[in-house]
C-alpha cells in the first residue's frame, strides 16, 4: 500500500513539473520576432518594422512612461535620425536575446547589442551598448523599453554645430 501510494504521489509530482511553463529561454516565437524587428531596423524597412508592434504600442526609449511614444512617433524620429549616419548596424557578434516571462505572466523579449554607426558630419564611428526589453502579447509588442547613452555623440554633435556657427558669424 505504502509502495502504490508513493508511486502515485512521484507521478503526480513528475506530471505537474512537466507541465510548469517555461520561465526563461533563449529560443522562442517572440526572440524570433524580435530578430526581425532588429533586421528591419538596421535596414530601415519600416513597413516590415510596424508590423510587429500593437497598434497601441509604447515606446520607452531613455524615458518614462509620461513621455513614451507611439510606433508611428518612433518611425518617423529613426527616418530623421537615419539622415544623420553614413550608416547604422548592431555588431553580430554583441548581440543576445533572451525570453522572460515574469511571476505576473507577462513575456518581455530582453536584447543586447552594440550599435554601431558612422556620423556624416565627421566621418567618425560611434559604437554604443544598448539594452532594449520588449514586452509582448499575442504575438505582438506592445511596449518597448530602450536603455543606451548617447552623450559622447550629442557631445561630438554639439561641437560640430557650434563650429558651423562661428564659421558663419
Amino acid at each position: 500500500m505504502k509502495s502504490t501510494f508513493f508511486l502515485i504521489f512521484s507521478t503526480l509530482i513528475l506530471l505537474s513539473a512537466c507541465q510548469q511553463q517555461i520561465r526563461y529561454t533563449q529560443q522562442s516565437p517572440e526572440i524570433n520576432t524580435y530578430k526581425k524587428v532588429i533586421e528591419a531596423y538596421e535596414k530601415q524597412d519600416w513597413k516590415d518594422f510596424k508590423t510587429y508592434y500593437a497598434d497601441s504600442a509604447k515606446i520607452l526609449n531613455n524615458v518614462t512612461i509620461d513621455n513614451a511614444q507611439s510606433v508611428s512617433q518612433l518611425i518617423e524620429q529613426n527616418k530623421e535620425d537615419a539622415k544623420l549616419f553614413t550608416s547604422w548596424k548592431y555588431n553580430p557578434e554583441s548581440v543576445e536575446y533572451e525570453m522572460v516571462v515574469t511571476d505576473k505572466g507577462e513575456t518581455w523579449v530582453n536584447f543586447w547589442g552594440h550599435w554601431e554607426a558612422n556620423l556624416k558630419a565627421n566621418g567618425k564611428r560611434y559604437v554604443i551598448p544598448a539594452h532594449i526589453t520588449a514586452q509582448f502579447i499575442d504575438g505582438k509588442i506592445v511596449r518597448e523599453d530602450g536603455y543606451w547613452d548617447i552623450s559622447k555623440l550629442m557631445t561630438d554633435m554639439q561641437a560640430i554645430e557650434a563650429s558651423k556657427n562661428i564659421q558663419t558669424e
